[in-house]
């Protein structure tokens, strides 16, 4: 009774707002849609929108039935698409998202040597997840998640695959860096440079200034690295980024990494995946190889 296109009508509709624009979406004619919609609705003995005048509005029946395209769509795609790679002789295709800005030239350290190892294994990288990732694990857009925040949901899991250390990025002149470590009141008088996402993603913040209450003078968000460093090094600000990433660029940047705090602060990169994928073979390597990347640059 139910069928794809079914599914893919009510996705489309609530994606361009009308049978009209969807039917052009969708490369058939409005009347055929609205047919086939009027079909749909007998066989299931109830409305799937309320229409007001042109426009539609998902009854509950409707609301169940989109959220039901959202969610088997893009597995019926995965599906299609792998299937497709075996008939061509590929093993298949492995969707990283990122949701860590400085962790992409980490993920190229890794990436190098799997496409190497698993020459018959397409890599893509997607950077648009800025802390939007688990949708896209769920919505079956990628299929690992780099990230050093993870959220654990039924059906993803999570693997802890690099440690590191967050540090504060100060020029070679500025006064904290002749310091062991910082104390939050420090970096009161500064303005701290972060990538832009929200603050209580920001470990400076989350796990340094704000249960000192303390604030910077100004905090500037800079998407790029390079950037970042550039700006740090020319005495505009301060910055929090992993160790390791700082000393690979100390010489090159000229900056420093300055500890923060006595005891430091502490992080690791995740890998996330869909709990039913954990057994696909060319995605366990992937992390393998994370794993065994960390051992070798303990």
């Amino acid at each position: 009774m139910l069928e794809r296109a079914h599914l893919e009508i009510v996705r489309a509709v609530d994606q361009y707002g009308s049978l009209t624009a969807a039917a052009e979406k969708l490369h058939v004619t409005q009347s055929a849609l609205s047919h086939t919609v009027r079909k749909l609705e007998d066989q299931l003995g109830t409305a799937i929108w309320h229409r007001e005048g042109r426009s539609l509005r998902p009854t509950q029946a409707g609301e169940y039935l989109l959220a039901v395209a959202r969610r088997l769509l893009p597995q019926l795609a995965l599906a299609e698409e792998r299937l497709r790679q075996f008939a061509q002789g590929e093993r298949g295709a492995l969707r990283i998202g990122m949701e860590c800005h400085p962790c992409y030239q980490w993920l190229l350290k890794i990436v190098s040597p799997y496409l190497a190892a698993w020459p018959a294994v397409d890599v893509d990288v997607k950077q648009k997840f800025q802390f939007g990732g688990i949708g896209a694990l769920f919505g079956y857009e990628i299929d690992l998640l780099v990230t050093p925040d993870p959220l654990h949901k039924n059906g993803l899991v999570f693997e802890p695959v690099f440690d590191y250390e967050q540090v504060l990025v100060v020029g070679r002149q500025h006064p904290l860096g002749k310091t062991r470590h910082v104390r939050p009141e420090q970096l009161s008088d500064e303005t701290l440079i972060t990538y832009p996402v929200s603050l209580d993603r920001l470990d400076i913040y989350t796990r340094f200034l704000t249960p000192a209450g303390i604030a910077p003078k100004r905090h500037k968000p800079i998407e790029t690295t390079d950037i970042m460093l550039q700006m740090v090094a020319s005495g505009r600000g301060v910055a929090a980024l992993p160790r390791w990433l700082v000393e690979e660029n100390a010489e090159r940047f000229g900056v420093l990494p300055v500890k923060l705090g006595a005891q430091g602060v502490d992080k690791q990169i995740f890998l996330g995946y869909r709990e039913a994928d954990g057994d696909t073979d060319y995605l366990r390597a992937f992390i393998g190889m994370a794993r065994a990347h960390r051992d070798t640059t303990r």
